[in-house]
């Protein structure tokens, strides 16, 4: 350990992030003091790592936090995430930002502060590459002079922002490729909640907990669009048909649309979602590319509606992960479970099937579509199991698990797991 270079213990303590660690650790020696203070470039301090700072009074909290900043220099990566302690001063907080701002690439940044501090103001036109804001307000974006020239990640989380300075705040990243907006309280400057964003660098947008009448996004560049927990009357990706991910989980939509150029579609991942299968399906028809195409807890919009096989089998002949979970209903079984046609899906390797609802249609519906997966490798089969069943429950159960027997015995080479819950 002597032998060791002071730079290399700054890389050591930087990984050890945790401020409490950092500092008990520099402690060994003089020179793992001099790698603390002249050679660490991570610093973490989160409520949540120590007990001590729920202890700890505002003011005691401030100065051990100003102490410990103030002995470092260079940091590249601060997180200072205070989320269930009382609210700071600004003038420390401030300190903190201004001592920083020169060499920092990363702020994680979760601080109430009493006035609120404008995180914009003292964080741009410097060398941050990623921000991550927590629990704040953000008003009058000035792009022209709060630029961030080096900004590629950017993640707000129960933000109050409107929707006019959100979009000005990408226009003064112009290198971002990653947005993150979780629970965001936006502002609307007339009744109607219409947000509309624009980014030509941006390529990958995760949107939660957002309820909005529009939400409009010209994103040429866009290639993984990930909505989840969202209420939106419509939405719409105009882009130049770079998306590669669509990801929609439990949201509620009236109209969606990700615009024609859909071909490099490799991976579209739907669940707790209501479709209309034919409006859907054409959305992304032509997405040749496509390689994992789940559809899970789905309701069909018409109860006629099934997910045609034979189309899946036509229109996406790269597939090789194939995931289906919703309820069948009797009328399916007239219908064929929508197996008909006879052309394989001879690139799935992966087969993953649920229910939510037990009955007898399951186990026909699982061996038609293992029959029509000639390279298959691994069956999958999710379920929901009540906790008090019935006879005609445990028949059906039974039932199941004598089909899946029979079906293991005819394809040895597949390899079947279960997860139930």
């Amino acid at each position: 350990m002597e032998n060791l270079p002071v730079e290399v213990i700054g890389n050591i303590l930087s990984r050890l992030g945790a401020a409490r660690d950092v500092v008990i650790a520099s402690a060994t020696c003089r020179k793992w003091r001099e790698a603390w203070q002249n050679h660490l470039h991570t610093l973490s301090f989160n409520s949540n790592d120590w007990h001590v700072y729920h202890d700890l009074t505002t003011s005691r909290l401030e100065i051990l936090i100003t102490q410990t900043i103030f002995q470092t220099s260079g940091l590249e990566c601060l997180s200072i995430c205070m989320d269930d302690v009382d609210e700071f001063s600004a003038a420390p907080v401030i300190a903190w930002l201004m001592y920083t701002r020169e060499t920092l690439r990363h702020l994680h940044y979760n601080v109430r502060t009493t006035p609120s501090i404008n995180i914009l103001e003292k964080c741009s036109r410097q060398k941050l590459e990623v921000l991550v804001l927590a629990h704040n307000s953000i008003t009058g974006v000035e792009p022209s002079y709060q630029k961030f020239p080096c900004l590629k990640s950017l993640s707000l989380s129960y933000v109050s922002i409107s929707a006019l300075d959100l979009n000005l705040l990408l226009t003064a990243c112009p290198k971002i490729e990653v947005l993150a907006l979780t629970n965001l309280e936006i502002a609307l400057s007339d009744a109607q909640a219409v947000m509309e964003l624009s980014s030509s660098s941006l390529k990958d947008i995760y949107v939660e907990a957002i309820n909005l009448d529009k939400f409009i996004l010209e994103a040429d560049n866009l290639e993984n669009l990930h909505l989840k927990d969202c209420t939106l009357e419509l939405f719409e990706l105009i882009g130049k048909g770079a998306l590669r991910i669509l990801k929609i989980d439990d949201v509620s939509v009236i109209h969606l649309d990700i615009g024609e150029s859909t071909e490099n579609l490799e991976v579209v991942d739907v669940s707790n979602f209501t479709i209309m299968w034919p409006k859907f399906y054409h959305m992304i028809s032509r997405s040749s590319k496509l390689r994992r195409l789940r559809l899970w807890g789905v309701v069909f919009d018409d109860e006629d509606e099934v997910v045609d096989l034979e189309t899946i089998s036509v229109c996406f002949p790269r597939l090789t992960h194939l995931s289906l979970s919703y309820d069948l209903r009797d009328g399916d079984l007239r219908d064929g479970y929508g197996l008909q046609g006879s052309t394989h899906l001879e690139n799935v390797v992966v087969l993953e099937l649920g229910w939510t609802v037990m009955s007898n249609l399951f186990s026909p519906w699982v061996a038609g579509l293992v029959d029509r997966c000639p390279n298959l490798k691994k069956l999958i089969i999710f379920g929901v199991v009540s906790e008090v069943k019935n006879p005609e429950e445990c028949m059906v159960l039974a039932s199941f698990t004598s089909s899946i027997v029979r079906l293991m015995r005819k394809y040895l080479q597949v390899e079947v797991q279960f997860e139930y819950e």
